[in-house]
Order: structure tokens, then sequence, then C-alpha cells
């Protein structure tokens, strides 16, 4: 596989998991979602925002990166988040709603790259105004990457809360050799 089809296969890895978590949620009442236990983010409230303010501030960096031309008037409309731990919606389905909209912005966004692209690089500035300058290719394994820590912070979360999400190992999606 080539490794622009690593990054699309990351894309249905992140919706696939994205949806079993944000099902698996929806099974408990609101205080349960949002009680605090003692993660970084507080609770499978704060985590689940926390992913979607990333992706939303990673996406919006993207919009530098030639390769965003197909989605730059999506990004660009995006809000800009002002923390880490911003808390977009205190409900479920409020907040499922921006996550399915930054799965498909993102599927999109990948699958609208060449190769090259990957190894294009782009400016963008921290969240603490410091300035950066990455490799597309580099800067998307770890949007994928981050997704994947954090999602496995929710299982243990949803544990605790007395649910299990299932498997989610990506050979799932990985078809069987010849």
């Amino acid at each position: 596989m080539s490794e622009l089809g690593h990054f699309v296969l990351f894309t249905r890895y992140n919706r696939w998991m994205n949806e079993k978590i944000y099902d698996c949620a929806a099974t408990l009442p609101p205080e349960e979602i949002a009680k605090d236990r003692s993660a970084f983010f507080g609770s499978i409230l704060g985590t689940l925002n926390h992913l979607v303010v990333t992706d939303m501030l990673w996406m919006k960096r993207m919009i530098s990166h030639p390769a965003s031309a197909l989605v730059r008037e999506e990004l660009e409309a995006l809000e800009q988040p002002t923390a880490l731990n911003q808390i977009l919606e205190t409900d479920l389905a409020a907040l499922r709603a921006r996550r399915d909209r930054m799965d498909d912005l993102i599927a999109r966004f990948v699958a609208g790259l060449g190769e090259k692209d990957l190894a294009t690089a782009f400016s963008y500035r921290r969240t603490n105004g410091e300035a950066q300058h990455k490799l597309l290719g580099d800067v998307l394994l770890h949007v994928f990457n981050h997704q994947t820590h954090h999602r496995g912070q929710l299982t243990t979360l949803l544990s605790q809360a007395g649910k299990d999400v299932g498997v989610t190992d990506i050979l799932m999606l990985l078809p069987d050799a010849d």
C-alpha cells in the first residue's frame, strides 16, 4: 500500500472508530457522559470535544497547503477554537454532528491528495504563536495518531462507565491477503 493509501485507510478507520465511540457513549445518560473521571480532559464529553477542537485546529492550519483547494471554503468557514479544552457542545448529538462533519472534511481532504502532496511542506502557527514548517504527510500522521491516542482514553472512560466499545483494531478494516 502506498503512503497515500495508508492515509485513505486512516480516514476510514477514523470514521469507523468515531462512530463506534459515539454510538457507545449515546447509550449513557448525559450526566455519565459529563462526569469527571479524572482523565486529562476530565470526562467523556471533554475528551470528545478535545478531538473535535484539535481536528478543527489542524484542518484550519492546512488552509495554507496548496492541496486544501478542494475544501478551502469549508475550512475557512470553520470557527477558530480558542483552547484545547474548549467545550464546543454539551449535547452529545450536537457534538456528534460536528464530529461527522469533521470526519467528512478530513476524508475529502485526503481523497483530494496526491502522493507528492504528502512531501510538500506548509507553514502554520501553534496555539502559542510559535511558527512551524512541516511536511503534510508528517502532520497527517500526527493528526490520525492523536485521534487514536485519545480514543484509547475514551474506551477506558467508557469502560469505567460500564460500556464496551468492542473491537477497535484497524485490522478489522484490512482485507485478507491473497
